[in-house]
């Protein structure tokens, strides 16, 4: 009851510093709202293709000779179209802490996912900073790509065959694994040790999806991870499930908390493209090689995931589909 009573706030203040760093000027808050901006002018003209067989969710489209420099993108190709527009649209999550999160003393947005975004906007534009930030929901990160609300999305997304279906993907750029998050004081050393229990995973997920195999937990969906760390909080749910940077992040903010078990999926992170826009996957391929050459890649792992451990060798692009 203790810890209950402790950090059930918790959740809620870390909300409240969402909503107030949104009133501290131009931090670009005002984009932060899952529907409120207009769709960006560009638009797919190339017809999505049919749903192919697929023979390995990671392959993607291999970058196409060196990287143009930034104002000299190719003509009619995508990336000329945001360059022209002068800023790139990308939905990201702006709760889930070392990936995407809203820093509620500069009111900016940080993690790994928005490094790897700053990179995109600097081949583009030169700059990072000239992105326009779509919060969403993990449920909503297909759909602001197929109807054209957005020109990227990074937000924990695992590369899928059933989500190729639907879009495109880079190619691999973080391998996270599903884990279990419980309390400090739990005997549960792993998924099966929770049967009856609340296990929460927000809406739209894989991680949801996937306790439908442990059928005798209680499955508790909510819209975010912030949401789910809020129910867990306040003693309505027993456990969370997710991949293991986003519970990493839970654990930074919760001291009662722990992380049990061996993963248990393999999670590989994509940057998610409208299906047509083949030219900007293999664009944001090129940008991910020069980002693990250039070592930000280790960098920006030592930043926010440290607490895991020492960087791991980051994962090798797989390409193949043309």
């Amino acid at each position: 009851m203790i810890r209950r009573q402790l950090l059930a706030p918790l959740a809620g203040l870390a909300l409240v510093g969402l909503a107030l760093a949104g009133c501290t000027g131009p931090t670009g808050a005002s984009d932060l709202m899952p529907t409120a901006a207009a769709a960006p002018t560009t638009t797919t003209t190339t017809p999505a293709p049919p749903a192919t067989p697929c023979s390995g969710p990671t392959k993607s489209y291999a970058p196409q000779g060196a990287l143009p420099g930034p104002g000299a993108m190719p003509a009619g190709s995508t990336m000329a179209k945001i360059s022209a527009r002068g800023k790139l649209v990308v939905g990201v999550s702006a709760d889930t802490y070392l990936l995407g999160f809203r820093n509620p003393i500069s009111g900016r947005l940080e993690g790994f996912d928005i490094d790897l975004l700053r990179e995109v906007s600097t081949a583009i534009f030169g700059s990072p900073d000239k992105i326009e930030y779509r919060v969403i929901t993990s449920g909503q990160r297909i759909d602001v790509l197929t109807s054209g609300k957005v020109d990227l999305v990074a937000r924990a997304f695992t590369i899928t065959c059933d989500r190729w279906n639907q879009i495109a993907f880079s190619a691999e750029y973080y391998h996270a694994g599903q884990k279990v998050l419980v309390p400090s004081d739990s005997g549960a050393k792993r998924i099966e040790d929770l049967k009856g229990k609340r296990v929460c995973a927000p809406k739209g997920t894989t991680t949801l999806t996937r306790l439908e195999k442990y059928g005798q937990i209680k499955a508790v969906p909510a819209d975010t991870h912030t949401q789910c760390l809020a129910l867990f909080q306040e003693g309505r749910v027993d456990a969370i499930t997710g991949d293991d940077t986003i519970l990493a992040g839970f654990v930074r903010q919760d001291p009662y908390a722990k992380v049990v078990g061996a993963p248990l999926s393999d999670e590989p992170y994509g940057v998610g493209v409208a299906k047509g826009n083949r030219d900007l996957v293999r664009f944001v391929n090129g940008v991910l090689e020069k980002w693990i050459a250039d070592g930000e890649w280790a960098a920006s792992y030592q930043t926010w995931f440290s607490v895991l451990g020492a960087p791991p060798a980051p994962p090798r692009p797989v390409y193949g589909r043309s």
